[in-house]
């Protein structure tokens, strides 16, 4: 019987991306899955630890007893096995074998024994005959104090039957090697650093011909070019440590300093790609709480803003109320949520910032 795989605790675009992707990994498991109806009759449930309700799907199915795995970004997790994102179809499918081998074992350690085979029919009596005891020739005694002299029967081998009836050791079947992909190593980029406490002190950035970029986390403080937009590709790629380079604090001047917050709103701004970020639902509702210092290099959002201010409204609300496209919406909204200009709710119920942007709030 093939073994059931559930999904719960994701939004339907992301559901559909894993259900396709199951259908290869599955294959390449050996086939031994099929989707499950609901999460209650599957062997193991597939949770997206990074969505807002999947740390609540995994409670409820952990205390039923149910084998979770996280789909998260996060290198560790809580739940019993972890699928990391973005997604590898390789991992995938060594993740489903895995889970199918283990399962497996658990089956055989379990099996019930074999019922006992059927009482053999006594034979018919046979007459009695007369019994003659044998005895054994007498040995003369040994002196005490000396070791008795071998007898003949001491040098005779062991009878074929004593050596039939001697137990030999089960075979011990070789270990089922499994290829198991490595986690992913996270790597930091400038927005990771500019969360409370990834700095320890001020320091100095700059990748090729781009403009020298200093920040001192302390002070809440940036020195760097007047505008943002020559800032953006500093957030593409990955900024490894010895990229930033110590700065003395006698050499950090705040005559020309700007706020760290404009850093971490563009930050946020690059987030999502024009989506707001995983964790929220399509139906959350957003509202500025306070009037933000908008960005001369994005004029469209001067009308986003004023559609804020009026309530909360979803992302397609704002955008068909300030005439703009839904992407510079969504950028938006992630920018104020990351620097807590902007709170989301959801059925009337304020929400936390999710993943990134509340590492940026702090």
């Amino acid at each position: 019987m093939k073994l059931k795989l559930g999904m719960t605790g994701m939004d339907g675009q992301t559901q559909a991306a894993l259900t396709e992707a199951f259908q290869a990994a599955n294959q390449a498991a050996g086939n031994r899955f099929e989707v499950a109806d609901s999460g209650n009759d599957a062997d193991f449930v597939i949770v997206d630890m990074d969505s807002l309700y999947g740390p609540m799907s995994f409670m409820q199915l952990h205390n039923a007893g149910k084998h979770v795995i996280g789909y998260t970004q996060a290198t560790r997790t809580q739940s019993d096995s972890r699928l990391a994102k973005p997604l590898d179809h390789i991992e995938f499918a060594n993740l489903l074998g895995m889970l199918a081998d283990q399962r497996g074992a658990q089956a055989v350690a379990v099996e019930p024994e074999p019922a006992a085979p059927a009482p053999v029919p006594a034979p018919a009596p046979v007459a009695a005959q007369p019994v003659v005891e044998e005895i054994a020739p007498l040995q003369p005694a040994t002196p005490a104090g000396t070791t008795p002299a071998p007898t003949q029967q001491d040098h005779l081998p062991p009878s074929p039957a004593a050596a039939v009836s001697a137990p030999h050791p089960a075979p011990v079947p070789a270990p089922v090697a499994v290829n198991v992909a490595p986690e992913p190593v996270h790597q930091p980029t400038l927005a990771d650093w500019l969360a409370p406490g990834a700095l320890k002190g001020a320091v100095v950035f700059q990748r090729g011909d781009g403009p020298e970029l200093r920040i001192h986390p302390g002070r809440r403080e940036y020195q760097g070019p007047t505008g943002l937009k020559p800032l953006i590709a500093y957030f593409d790629a990955p900024v490894a440590e010895n990229e930033l380079r110590p700065l003395a604090d006698a050499d950090w001047s705040s005559d020309q300093a700007q706020p760290l917050t404009r850093l971490v709103w563009l930050a946020g701004l690059l987030a999502g790609n024009g989506r707001v970020v995983a964790g929220l639902p399509e139906h959350a509702h957003y509202q500025l709480t306070k009037w933000p210092q908008t960005e001369r290099e994005y004029p469209k959002h001067f009308r986003i803003a004023t559609a804020m201010m009026k309530g909360p409204a979803t992302v397609e609300e704002i955008a068909v109320a300030a005439s703009v496209p839904a992407t510079d919406v969504a950028d938006f909204v992630n920018a104020n949520l990351a620097t807590g200009f902007a709170a989301a709710s959801v059925d009337g119920a304020n929400v936390p910032a999710p993943g990134i942007l509340a590492a940026l709030r702090g």
